[in-house]
């Protein structure tokens, strides 16, 4: 990259640091290190929150509009809204699926490039941003082109025997729908793990809420027939998420086009491979990868284990796993704050900051996820008959939200332990608790909670209950071994 020069950056604590002389293979066993002299609790929570806040309010304002998303449908007349938002979530699974590749690339980015700002190498990580925008281009192409052909082959994987013709219909042509808008989505989610790398959750946050604003108007105006527009139903909602991914698409890459960021997008730079970015990318991405799979399978196995009971309990089903996913935000937000810390600070070669943050990262986590968890306890119901106001839907609902509530404190702690692994690069043992507790324990204990003992979809969600607690057990056991700061990038 010609002439890089010095240019605006999240800075935080770490910037005020020298660089470390730590030797991990010297410490022997891992103990908990001490905050480095001059540094204060209150400067590393401010960094965190620098990262996780405009991360939080970003996830929770999109997981609000695929909450909308739901609720819009899930209100249109009499069956038409159980089966529309039965439609709605059979797609999920298909379309993370196609994503499973993509999402690989863009956790090697976030991890690499983070390690890059510590060292302070900028043309390493421009260099590392380019690759993965090419990666994500071809690859959403090829993922893009296989999901309109397979369409209904996809949707039949989750379906199985249990969901209605016409709900798998609905279903069909909403998803042929979404993969239409792929390709900018893959781009714009490799952006924002590029400006989460560098510790920038802010532009990610304008772009992304601009485009659910965008979405929640077009749902309105597409669902029901608003403003000349055409009476859409299901097809509609899947048309105004597509709209709301190329608004972000087209703010993410004008952002990204001003040179006076740490990471920009220069199309005088050629788009070259480096084998060695490639190798530290997809190094850390393909355990990613593998982990991602086994997951999908073991949900999509899951979920046919859930959709065998029928069209109302699927619908019951996927309101409870989208508020579930709502809860998900906040883990996930400080999740990112680790990521970024953890692969700054050993850029920097500071083991004492990476664990400093680590802890202080769940700490908070889980102080939050507690009230979350004391709200899902209490108003439950209520929040479900938003969706729909089917008494069986709420009642059911209701209790299957208790389920949620417990697990709160355990599924921030085990996002934001798992965040910090993969930004050191730990992805392989993140990988294996997936095959162990989604793929193999979950399935197992729903397919014999529900049709061995039938027990309904209590039972199912008992199954969740215990694949959180086991993730969180192994992913905590893990980071106590230690063996996170023996990692190190290629050359």
């Amino acid at each position: 990259m010609a002439n890089v020069k010095t240019q605006k950056v999240v800075k935080t604590t770490l910037d005020t640091l020298e660089f470390g002389e730590i030797d991990a293979e010297k410490e022997g066993k891992y103990k908990k290190y001490p905050l480095p002299e001059g540094v204060h609790k209150e400067m590393m929570r401010a960094d965190v929150l620098t990262i996780a806040m405009p991360s939080l309010v970003e996830l929770v304002l999109t997981s609000l509009t695929s909450m909308v998303d739901q609720i819009m449908v899930g209100r249109l007349p009499g069956q038409l809204g159980v089966q529309a938002l039965s439609a709605v979530g059979l797609c999920m699974n298909p379309k993370m699926i196609l994503m499973t590749a993509l999402m690989a690339i863009n956790t090697g980015t976030t991890a690499v490039i983070a390690r890059f700002r510590g060292m302070g190498n900028q043309e390493k990580a421009n260099q590392t941003f380019r690759q993965s925008l090419l990666f994500n281009f071809m690859l959403s192409f090829v993922m893009m082109t296989l999901g309109v052909i397979f369409s209904r082959q996809l949707i039949g994987l989750i379906a199985g025997n249990g969901i209605s013709r016409e709900t798998v219909d609905y279903a069909v042509v909403y998803f042929k729908i979404q993969m239409y808008g792929f390709i900018p989505l893959m781009l714009t989610n490799a952006v924002t793990s590029t400006l989460r790398a560098i510790g920038d959750s802010k532009m990610p946050l304008f772009y992304n809420t601009v485009a659910n604003v965008v979405n929640v108007f077009f749902n309105y105006c597409l669902i029901y027939g608003k403003f000349g527009m055409p009476f859409m139903g299901v097809a509609g909602a899947s048309l105004a998420t597509v709209i709301g991914q190329l608004v972000a698409f087209v703010i993410a890459f004008t952002i990204m086009l001003k040179k006076g960021r740490y990471v920009y997008l220069d199309f005088k730079e050629k788009f070259e491979f480096s084998k060695t970015i490639m190798s530290n990318v997809i190094g850390i991405g393909l355990p990613a990868m593998l982990e991602q799979i086994c997951l999908r399978i073991g949900i999509i196995i899951y979920s046919r284990i859930v959709a065998s009971l029928g069209d109302v309990a699927y619908a019951t089903h996927q309101i409870c796993m989208n508020i579930q996913s709502m809860t998900f935000m906040t883990g996930m937000a400080f999740a990112n704050s680790a990521t970024t810390l953890m692969g700054q600070s050993l850029g920097k070669r500071r083991l004492d900051m990476a664990d400093n943050y680590t802890r202080m990262t769940r700490g908070m986590s889980f102080a939050l996820s507690c009230v979350i968890g004391v709200g899902l306890a209490l108003f439950g119901g209520k929040i479900v008959g938003i969706y729909n106001s089917t008494p069986e839907i709420i009642e059911i609902g209701g209790r299957l939200l208790l389920t949620v509530a417990f697990v709160q404190p355990f599924q921030s702690s085990q996002f934001v332990t798992a965040g910090a692994l993969r930004g050191a690069g730990d992805t392989k043992f993140t990988a294996t608790v997936i095959f162990v507790s989604t793929l193999i324990v979950r399935s197992a204990i729903g397919y014999l909670f529900v049709i061995v003992f039938n027990w309904g979809l209590i039972g199912a969600w008992f199954a969740i209950v215990v694949d959180q607690l086991l993730k969180t057990s192994m992913i905590f056991y893990r980071y106590q071994q230690g063996k996170w700061r023996f990692l190190k990038l290629a050359k």
